[in-house]
């Protein structure tokens, strides 16, 4: 494992879905378990060695500025940067990725979902120095909510599937970028990961691998979801090991 690893978080979104239940709070910073979501996904990232992190504000930014501007200080360091136009997920990173320059590799998570899977297995994918990156896939009973990924005997991702019911692959939105990838990142704004990234980084012949695992996942994107924040919690937390990864 990476004990020195950067992740970048994005937080930046409107919530539409579920803005009217907390209104004058960004996604993320909606309160679970006495703290704001976000602080659970930062937790888990540092039970995994990850001890850097870059938080990609957006919607209402000062929400999550001031909180970190008080958040009490610990081993880890959390730096903010607000963007300055919606940049979408591809083009946040881009943002997010100068307040890190040498960190290498780079970790790109989601602020508003949270996955309890080990990361061991994608560092070790990562120490063959031919894999250019790593997405986490998640097996799960059904696929019908998410994207799905398609893969090689190797674990090689081959592309993303659109949403289809059953079981599948899916993505779980948490990816590993050595730093020379960032260069061939399409050069558009807004830049989606999914849409624009990815396509073009597999047309152009990166070797990106699939870390493969069952684990706690949950969004919050939905008033059902966000229901279910605080059970989630109380059934998984703090089990991040409980997890396992498919051979």
């Amino acid at each position: 494992m990476n004990t020195q690893a950067s992740a970048i978080i994005l937080a930046g979104g409107r919530g539409t879905r579920i803005s009217h239940l907390r209104p004058g709070l960004p996604k993320p910073m909606i309160p679970v378990g006495g703290r704001p979501f976000l602080e659970w996904v930062i937790r888990h990232f540092a039970s995994q060695g990850v001890g850097q992190f870059v938080i990609s504000l957006g919607h209402l930014a000062e929400v999550a500025e001031s909180y970190f501007g008080e958040r009490p200080a610990d081993e880890l360091s959390i730096k903010t940067v607000r963007e300055p136009e919606p940049l979408g997920t591809g083009g946040g990173m881009l943002f997010a990725q100068q307040a890190v320059p040498d960190a290498d590799p780079l970790i790109l998570a989601n602020g508003d979902s949270l996955v309890l899977a080990p990361l061991a297995g994608a560092w070790q994918l990562l120490d063959d120095p031919t894999v250019d990156g790593v997405v986490l896939g998640l097996d799960v009973e059904d696929a019908a909510r998410y994207g799905g990924l398609e893969v090689d005997s190797s674990g090689r991702l081959l592309r993303f599937r659109e949403k289809q019911p059953g079981r599948g692959l899916i993505n779980a939105g948490v990816y590993f970028f050595r730093r020379r990838l960032l260069a061939s990142f399409p050069d558009k704004r807004p830049l989606s990961m999914e849409l624009d990234v990815f396509p073009e980084l597999l047309g152009n012949g990166a070797k990106l691998m699939t870390h493969r695992c069952c684990a706690p996942f949950l969004d919050i994107g939905t008033p059902e979801s966000l229901a279910e924040a605080e059970p989630f919690l109380a059934r998984h937390w703090p089990r991040p090991n409980a997890s396992v990864a498919i051979e």
